[in-house]
């Protein structure tokens, strides 16, 4: 008679965990992190926003998001099931100059991350793209067109921010759950056609 060793705590037949997939969404202030995030997550994500006080005068760039209220100060986390074997999780990034020092916390473990960006204030989204492209991380770049309002073509955004040929650019509204979903889509599909380090011939 032959016997199946199973490992204690666990069951015979029981379905392996699935896999962890994490992402982060970065870009500069208020152009949509937290409401991508939101939209997509099919749980309630973890949001650590503060009120904007007077204190934040002559601090944070408030130029074209006068109406913004709160800001994450932390981070903001989602999920999403992919299905029985992927689990994405999605880390939005603070957006403030004096909170980029979590960014190198937050990286560790990231397969691929997304830029928001705003045409009306593409420079503030700089910072995102060349800390990805400093630690060659796949990125996506998705502009947020408020108000359905773009005036830029996607030729003159990829000039501006200088992106490769290859990294995709989409462009909608990230209050919009598809938008979301084809946003990390286009994500997914970019990491798929990178070639794969551990193919690589080993130096001699």
């Amino acid at each position: 008679m032959t016997s199946t060793f199973v490992p204690a705590g666990a069951t015979a037949g029981a379905a392996a965990a699935p896999a962890a997939v994490k992402i982060l969404v970065a870009g500069g202030f208020g152009v949509g992190k937290t409401t991508l995030v939101g939209a997509v997550s099919e749980v309630t994500p973890l949001r650590t926003e503060e009120y904007l006080t007077s204190a934040s005068v002559g601090v944070d760039d408030l130029a074209g998001v006068g109406a913004k209220e709160t800001t994450t100060v932390a981070l903001d986390f989602g999920r999403i099931t992919v299905s029985d074997e992927v689990v994405v999780y999605l880390f939005g990034t603070p957006g403030q100059e004096r909170f980029w020092f979590m960014w190198n916390d937050l990286v560790n473990g990231a397969l691929g991350g997304v830029v928001i960006a705003d045409t009306r204030r593409l420079d503030t989204s700089f910072a995102s793209i060349d800390f990805f492209e400093s630690r060659h991380i796949p990125f996506v770049v998705a502009i947020n067109c408020f108000h359905g309002v773009n005036t830029r073509t996607p030729e003159e955004i990829r000039s501006a921010l200088d992106l490769d040929p290859h990294v995709p650019l989409l462009i909608g509204d990230v209050r919009q759950r598809a938008f979301g979903k084809e946003t990390l889509l286009a994500l997914v599909d970019h990491l798929m056609t990178l070639p794969d380090p551990a193919a690589a011939p080993t130096p001699a």
